[in-house]
């Protein structure tokens, strides 16, 4: 068997159950940022659970580096997997590879390619906000001169930057945050074109063929 043969086999097997560790590992953050009077036996165990499924993450990135045979031509190649393993809650960024990971199961895709991109583009939106929204909170709640003052403060904030309408009442005021705010509004601004132009093109589609159906279906005639 190949090195791409094995590669291709063992994303097969691990996709479906990393997405589900993402979910765990969002969760695990999301209780550690918001429950702020966890008792300390909880939190330890949050934080293990945090760090194991960061491990799987880290195990599968090298394994599928290991089979590829491309050394640092992986990284290269794969740049998103990178920044994955460094930054886990980007994760969600990954949720096209989830979906044809489930189609290679089960047949063919049952959505158009238009319909995919949108339920892509808004799977990614919801997770990406929500995981960029704890993280921001996390940095920003009891900072000076913070206007984020709450978790709904946070998630408001994040519903500006990823539809890049920015109305400046909460922005972050920490170097972290802003960090966090810039990389937010760059996938905003991609999603946002991804949506925009697959539903243009839908509709170009649509209308193409509805002409096509009212001259006939043919050339015209000379």
């Amino acid at each position: 068997m190949d090195e791409d043969s094995r590669q291709a086999r063992w994303e097969q097997r691990t996709e479906l159950p990393l997405a589900f560790a993402s979910m765990v590992f969002l969760a695990m953050y999301a209780v550690l940022v918001l429950a702020q009077g966890l008792p300390g036996v909880w939190r330890d165990v949050c934080t293990a659970v945090l760090t194991a499924t960061w491990a799987l993450f880290v195990i599968d990135y090298g394994e599928r580096w290991r089979l590829s045979g491309l050394r640092l031509g992986f990284v290269r190649r794969h740049k998103l997997d990178t920044v994955v393993v460094v930054l886990p809650l980007l994760r969600p960024l990954r949720i096209v590879k989830v979906y044809e990971a489930v189609q290679r199961r089960h047949g063919q895709p049952r959505l158009s390619l238009h319909a995919r991109v949108i339920t892509y583009a808004g799977l990614t939106t919801l997770l990406l906000g929500f995981a960029c929204a704890l993280a921001v909170y996390d940095r920003e709640r009891g900072a000076p001169g913070t206007t984020m003052h709450s978790f709904g403060d946070a998630l408001w904030w994040a519903c500006e930057t990823l539809t890049t309408v920015g109305y400046g009442d909460v922005v972050p005021v920490t170097s972290g945050g802003r960090t966090i705010a810039v990389g937010l509004m760059a996938c905003g601004l991609a999603l946002l074109g991804a949506v925009t132009g697959s539903f243009s093109s839908w509709l170009i589609q649509v209308f193409s063929l509805k002409e096509d159906s009212a001259d006939g279906g043919g050339p015209p005639e000379n």
